[in-house]
């Protein structure tokens, strides 16, 4: 007798997830949980009352750039199957079933029943190097924002009359402890490197990307492994785009009135920032980005969307260099950039 097979829809956001259960259709929602180990419990003990025993669990997860890897690994730990779908592919496909509306519950429920009539690629996870070099760069990011508060705050002090000496002292004392933590942060970063020679290597040929520099390198190299573990290294630019969330969405009603056109700005919020500031810096220079730039303005696009649209081009060059391991080469980019 073969096992059954539920599907598990998960919607997910920073602070909780939305979850629908795929029993038979229609799918039914099981509630909103914590997005940390208290609601995965939670999850694990909702489904094992909704469930038949030694029942095959499958997660569909939306990825939003970094917030479902804790639900991930801890359903990998318990033996659920999970996948990761397309965010553009799961919307294009709940419009084609009728499904236009769209809130954190309904979303959760397009996924399960995407997972029960689609067939869908098993989530692999990225080597541990990967997911411990995101961790690092997390608390990089976090300490940079403490020392920036603290570093504003000094600043706001010093320019008061008759500041409490002991809260000046205070307040050096801990950027003096935060530039400290960073520096030996950095030192971790770099010993990480040198002992997978695999991704230093990965991050040197990802610098000859234009646009791509020490910052924002190290955060692509996980983007990228990632991406690779995710599609089983089968993932297309387009779909790499859809999954960070730079693709175009255009809008077109009528025939008189057409909105301005933007992203869809699903996934990492941070990592958009890193890659249109790389961009900026990019354009800057004497490389095929600044040639693609000025082509797009010249045809009259806002500088704004064209700084965006050279993110994205960032992006798509620095998949080809990460999946085919060679450097960048400008005389392979094409000069008309079709």
């Amino acid at each position: 007798m073969s096992q059954s097979i539920y599907y598990v829809g998960v919607d997910m956001a920073q602070a909780n997830f939305e979850v629908s259960l795929w029993r038979q259709e229609p799918a039914e929602g099981l509630g909103r949980y914590e997005n940390q180990t208290a609601g995965f419990e939670a999850l694990k003990q909702a489904l094992a009352q909704g469930t038949e025993p030694e029942a095959v669990i499958h997660l569909i997860v939306e990825p939003t750039g970094g917030y479902e890897l804790g639900l991930v690994s801890y359903a990998l730990g318990q033996g659920w199957l999970v996948s990761l779908p397309n965010p553009k592919q799961v919307r294009d496909w709940a419009k084609s079933q009728g499904r236009r509306a769209k809130t954190d519950k309904l979303d959760s429920l397009v996924l399960a029943a995407y997972g029960a009539k689609q067939k869908l690629h098993l989530y692999q996870p990225a080597p541990v190097a990967v997911e411990q070099l995101d961790d690092l760069l997390h608390r990089q990011q976090d300490l940079q924002q403490m020392l920036g508060q603290e570093r504003n705050r000094l600043h706001a002090l010093q320019v008061r009359p008759e500041v409490a000496p002991y809260v000046l002292q205070s307040v050096k004392r801990h950027i003096e402890l935060l530039e400290k933590d960073l520096a030996e942060l950095e030192q971790a970063i770099n010993d990480l490197l040198d002992q997978n020679p695999e991704l230093k290597q990965h991050r040197q040929r990802l610098q000859s990307v234009p646009g791509v520099g020490p910052k924002n390198s190290l955060v692509l190299l996980v983007l990228l492994a990632r991406w690779q573990a995710l599609t089983q290294g089968q993932g297309s630019a387009k779909a790499l785009t859809a999954y960070v969330g730079l693709d175009p969405t255009p809008y077109e009603s009528g025939s008189s009135v057409y909105p301005r056109a933007t992203i869809s700005k699903m996934g990492n919020t941070r990592l958009r920032s890193q890659l249109y500031l790389g961009a900026l810096g990019g354009v800057r220079g004497h490389n095929p980005l600044r040639d693609f730039y000025g082509q797009l303005v010249s045809r009259g696009k806002a500088k704004k969307l064209a700084l965006v649209a050279s993110a994205r081009k960032i992006l798509i060059w620095s998949w080809a260099v990460f999946s085919h391991q060679l450097d960048f080469d400008p005389k392979k980019v094409n000069p008309a950039f079709v």
